[in-house]
C-alpha cells in the first residue's frame, strides 16, 4: 500500500462521510444509480433526487417494468437527462441478460449504457470490494495535484499518466473505503478553489503544494465564448389545460416532454395547422436564459391563448393536452418546470 493511501484511509476513519443514503443498505443497484446522478451534479443536489428515486423503484425489476416518462419524471430537474434514459435502458438489459441481477464482471459492467471505466470501477469498488481504480472529476483533482501532472485531463496522454496514478494507488485491501475516501477528499478538502491543504491528509506528499502551485491543477481547458442560440416556446392554454410535444430521444432534453418550439410559421399559422384552433389572445413573457455546457439557450416564451379546443392532436405519443392541476405527463425540462410554474401562478393553479 502506498503512503498516499494509507494516509488517506487513516484520514476516512476518522473524517469520512459514511452517512451519505446509498452508504446505507449498499447494493450494486443502489451505489450504481446515486454514481450516475453524481456525475457532474453535487452529492446535497443529488440526495434528494436519489431517495425519492428510490423509493419509486427499489430494485433493478422496478426501474426495468417502469415506462420512460415515469423514469424521467423522477430526473426532472437533474439534468444530463441521457444518463435517465441509459440507467433506464441499462436496467432492461441486466433483467433480460443477468436475471435482475447487477453483474459483477468488470467487462460487463462497462458493456451496458451509459458506463464508463471509472463508473464501472466504482460500483464494483464500493458495492463488492473488487479492486479497480477510479477517476471521475474530484480523484482527477487529487492526483494531478499530488503528482503534479500538468495539462488538461481531457487529453489522453494526461487521462493516461492519471489513469496510471490511480491504479498506482488502488490498494489491494479495504478498496471500497479507499474509493470513498478519494472522492470524498476531492469534495470536501482538494476543492477546486479554494482547497482546505493545511487539513489534507496527504499534503505531506504532493507536489503541487511544495511547489506552491495547487491552483495550477488540474489544467484547464482553453476556454471559448459560448454561442448564444434562441427560440421561441408556445405556451397554448386552453381550458385549464396547456399543450406539451415529447422531445426526440436525440439532443437536448431528450424523451422529456416540452412546450413547443416555433419554427417558420407565425404563431397564428402554427395554431390552426397544429392544433386546429383560432388564437384569441397573445402574450409575450421575459426571455428566459438556460445555460448548457456548451451554449446558452434564450427561449422567448409566449403565452398563446386559443378558443377551446377538441383535443386535437397530431399523435398522443407526440403530442399531448396538459392539464395544469395534474401531474406533468412525465419528465419536464428544468426551463420548462419554471415556464408552467409561472403560468400556474397567472391563472391561480396550485402546484402539484
Amino acid at each position: 500500500m502506498t503512503d498516499f493511501a494509507q494516509r488517506l484511509l487513516e484520514w476516512f476513519d476518522d473524517h469520512g462521510r459514511k452517512d451519505l443514503p446509498w452508504q446505507q443498505e449498499v447494493t450494486a443497484y443502489r451505489v450504481w444509480v446515486s454514481e450516475i446522478m453524481l456525475q457532474q451534479t453535487q452529492v446535497q443536489t443529488v440526495i434528494p433526487y436519489f431517495n425519492r428515486f428510490i423509493e419509486r423503484f427499489p430494485n433493478v425489476a422496478t426501474l426495468a417494468a417502469a415506462n420512460q416518462d415515469d423514469v424521467l419524471s423522477y430526473w426532472s430537474g437533474l439534468g444530463y437527462y441521457a444518463r435517465a434514459r441509459n440507467l433506464h435502458k441499462a436496467a432492461q438489459q441486466i433483467s433480460v441478460a443477468y436475471d435482475g441481477k447487477f453483474p459483477r464482471l468488470f467487462e460487463d459492467v462497462m458493456a451496458l449504457p451509459g458506463i464508463g471505466r471509472s463508473t464501472a470501477g466504482a460500483v464494483l469498488s464500493l458495492a463488492t470490494g473488487q479492486r479497480h481504480a477510479i477517476l471521475d472529476g474530484n480523484v482527477k483533482r487529487v492526483l494531478a495535484r499530488y503528482e503534479a501532472i500538468a495539462g488538461w485531463p481531457g487529453k489522453t496522454p494526461v487521462a493516461t499518466d492519471l489513469w496510471l496514478a490511480a491504479e498506482r494507488h488502488t490498494p489491494e485491501a479495504r478498496v471500497a473505503e479507499y474509493t470513498q475516501a478519494i472522492m470524498d477528499l476531492g469534495a470536501t478538502l482538494c476543492t477546486r478553489s479554494k482547497p482546505a491543504c493545511s487539513r489534507c491528509p496527504v499534503s505531506e506528499g504532493c507536489e503541487a503544494l511544495r511547489t506552491d502551485s495547487v491552483g495550477d491543477y488540474p489544467g484547464r481547458k482553453q476556454r471559448t465564448a459560448k454561442p448564444l442560440r434562441t427560440t421561441t416556446m408556445i405556451m397554448a392554454s386552453a381550458n385549464g389545460q396547456v399543450c406539451l410535444e415529447r422531445r426526440p430521444e436525440a439532443g437536448i432534453w431528450g424523451g422529456l416532454w416540452s412546450l413547443p418550439e416555433l419554427g417558420e410559421d407565425s404563431i397564428d399559422d402554427w395554431c390552426d395547422k397544429e392544433l386546429g384552433s383560432a388564437v384569441t389572445e397573445l402574450l409575450s413573457w421575459d426571455i428566459l436564459r438556460h445555460s448548457f455546457s456548451h451554449y446558452d439557450l434564450d427561449i422567448l416564451p409566449i403565452v398563446v391563448r386559443i378558443e377551446p379546443h377538441a383535443g386535437k392532436v397530431a399523435d398522443a405519443g407526440v403530442r399531448t393536452w396538459y392539464r395544469l392541476d395534474d401531474a406533468p405527463p412525465g419528465g419536464l425540462a428544468a426551463p420548462v418546470i419554471k415556464l408552467i410554474d409561472q403560468l400556474k401562478k397567472s391563472e391561480n393553479v396550485a402546484n402539484n
